[in-house]
C-alpha cells in the first residue's frame, strides 16, 4: 500500500540523491580529472563527439533541473541512454560487481532514474508550465470530466 501522505517526500528523496550524483560527476570531470583531459581520453577511446556531448547535457540536466524537480520526468528518461550505454560499458569490461568495477553502481543509478521516471517531480517541485502534449490530455481529461 502506498502511503499518500510520504510519497511526494520519497520522490523528493530520490531526486534529490540523483541530482547529487550527477552534480559529484560534473565535479569529477571539471575539477579532478579536468574537462580537456576527460574529453581527449574518449576521444581517443573511439567515442563520437556527439556522445560526449549528449552525456554531458544528461549530467547538466540530471544534476541543475532534478534539483529544481523541473520537468523531472523527461529528465531521467533524457539520461537513461547514457547510463544504458553505462551498464553495457562495464559489464563489457569488468562483469556486474562494483567491488570489481563493474557495472552495479551503474545499474542502480538506472534503476533510480526509472523510479524517478515513474514517481515525478515528488514535494518541494519548481512549478513548470505544462509541455504542449500534456496540455492537449490536460484538456481532453477536463472535456470528458465535464461530460461525465
Amino acid at each position: 500500500m502506498i502511503d499518500h501522505r510520504t510519497a511526494p517526500y520519497a520522490a523528493l528523496f530520490l531526486r534529490l540523491s540523483l541530482s547529487f550524483l550527477f552534480f559529484a560527476h560534473i565535479y569529477r570531470k571539471f575539477a579532478i580529472i579536468g574537462f580537456d583531459s576527460w574529453w581527449a581520453g574518449l576521444q581517443k577511446a573511439g567515442y563520437a563527439d556527439w556522445m560526449l556531448s549528449y552525456t554531458l547535457v544528461a549530467e547538466f540536466a540530471g544534476a541543475v533541473l532534478l534539483l529544481l524537480g523541473i520537468y523531472t520526468r523527461y529528465v531521467s528518461v533524457f539520461a537513461m541512454p547514457v547510463m544504458i550505454a553505462l551498464v553495457y560499458h562495464w559489464a563489457i569490461r569488468k562483469g556486474f560487481w562494483f567491488s570489481d568495477g563493474g557495472l552495479e553502481f551503474v545499474l542502480a543509478w538506472l534503476m533510480m532514474l526509472i523510479a524517478q521516471a515513474l514517481l515525478g517531480d515528488g514535494a518541494y517541485a519548481v512549478r513548470v508550465p505544462a509541455l504542449p502534449w500534456e496540455t492537449t490530455h490536460s484538456a481532453a481529461a477536463r472535456v470528458r470530466s465535464a461530460l461525465g
